[in-house]
């Protein structure tokens, strides 16, 4: 068995003996490890250690006691959550510019899209069918649809093919003649898209897709020009954001493809060729500003090349100048749906309603009201008030206070 003995000494360790400079019996020195000390010796360091985990022992025993493990005490929030938007929902009179002056029914369950084509006359797309109507609102004519058309766009005195009719279903165009005779379908896009706004230019027909997030560009004829928005950081295109099903597109006197961004709160001006020149919009909830997840859901161009907005959640319709400016409003939620809130729409038994805006060559704002399903009319709050309400007052329901042209109420002021 080998036997330790300190450096320069043949002494072996005798049991008892005293505590030389030579013994390991005494205390520590210098040179030693900390392991070597004797047994039961003091250390500071030690007890700083062992005092700290009691602590820390003691701290999660207060814990665990003083949580309520049985949920009896309650989460200590409020029995109810109140989240008021009150105040965001009202508007100044003085911001509001239109007053309604007419409305006509449709006779369509779910009407879904609106429009205006030659001579003023108002389509409304809904159920399984598109209804044609005369400026007067009187309905001329009534086509019938296999499917369910999401949306459309008559074309004008100088497209290829004038009064021809655009309808977008879901992931296919249709084509109508003025009589509403189906002409030609064009190629399916597939299950991912969902066609949600068409417009006809000259030589174009241009189709926003909010299911692949995308703009398609046509010829008259159907076939494919060209793609729009998509993401190309080279050309300085971040891409559509587009989180729900609403995504708008319309045609300015300039030429240019004004494409709702709905998730970045914007409207984005478009060459045909897919270069973007300029845009404008901002989120918030001030009433010049597009609130919620995504807005505006529609837009509409009036003569004056002033642009209209229709927002969902909190229902808005607005007008902006050609270059973006905030000018006032059309009509608000207390006009357009006076009982609904935007907390209903987290309600799978809720259905928020989205309300299409259309204008004509006379200005007037042409707003498709899928509660009351009608169309309704506002015009400027400088010109007569044939119902006698204030500006943004919504007129008696057809069949209650018949207006000047009997219960149901013409577009005409003639």
């Amino acid at each position: 068995m080998n036997r330790w003995e300190p450096q320069g000494s043949r002494q072996p360790f005798r049991p008892g003996g005293s505590a030389g400079a030579h013994g390991l019996a005494g205390a520590y020195r210098p040179g030693e490890s900390p392991c070597c000390r004797r047994r039961g010796a003091f250390s500071p360091a030690g007890a700083l250690i062992a005092l700290t985990v009691a602590a820390a022992i003691v701290v999660a025993a207060l814990i665990v006691l003083r949580r309520d493990m049985s949920g009896r005490q309650g989460s200590g929030l409020p029995k109810t959550f109140d989240f008021s938007l009150a105040d965001v929902k009202k508007i100044d009179p003085a911001l509001i510019r239109y007053r309604q002056t007419a409305e006509f029914a449709v006779e369509f369950l779910e009407p879904r899209a609106v429009g205006v084509g030659p001579g003023d006359q108002v389509y409304v797309a809904g159920d399984k069918g598109i209804h044609v109507f005369k400026p007067s609102g009187a309905k001329l004519h009534a086509f019938g649809l296999d499917g369910e058309p999401r949306c459309l766009a008559a074309a004008g005195p100088d497209h290829a093919f004038p009064g021809r009719l655009y309808v977008g279903m879901k992931t296919r165009v249709e084509v109508l003649d003025s009589a509403g005779k189906r002409v030609v379908v064009w190629e399916d896009l597939g299950p991912k898209a969902i066609l949600t706004s068409i417009a006809a230019a000259e030589h174009d027909v241009f189709v926003a897709d909010a299911g692949n997030r995308i703009v398609l560009r046509y010829d008259p004829e159907g076939k494919l020009v060209g793609k729009i928005g998509q993401r190309d950081p080279d050309r300085h295109l971040r891409g559509f954001v587009i989180p729900s099903p609403y995504f708008d597109l319309a045609l300015t006197s300039d030429g240019l493809i004004r494409v709702v961004n709905p998730g970045s709160h914007r409207i984005e001006a478009f060459t045909a060729n897919g270069d973007l020149e300029t845009s404008w919009g901002k989120a918030g909830e001030a009433v010049d500003r597009f609130c919620g997840c995504c807005n505006p859901a529609h837009i509409a161009v009036l003569p004056d090349g002033q642009f209209v907005t229709s927002e969902k959640g909190i229902p808005r319709v607005k007008i902006y100048s050609v270059e973006g400016q905030f000018v006032g409003v059309v009509a608000g939620p207390d006009t357009l749906a006076p009982t609904e809130t935007i907390l209903e729409e987290t309600r799978a038994d809720h259905k928020l309603p989205v309300f299409d805006v259309a204008a004509d060559s006379r200005g007037r704002v042409l707003v498709l009201d899928p509660l009351a399903r009608k169309v309704r009319v506002f015009e400027k709050a400088d010109g007569p008030a044939p119902f006698g309400g204030a500006a943004g007052d919504r007129p008696a329901s057809p069949g209650s206070e018949p207006g000047p042209q009997g219960p149901n109420l013409s577009l005409s002021r003639e």
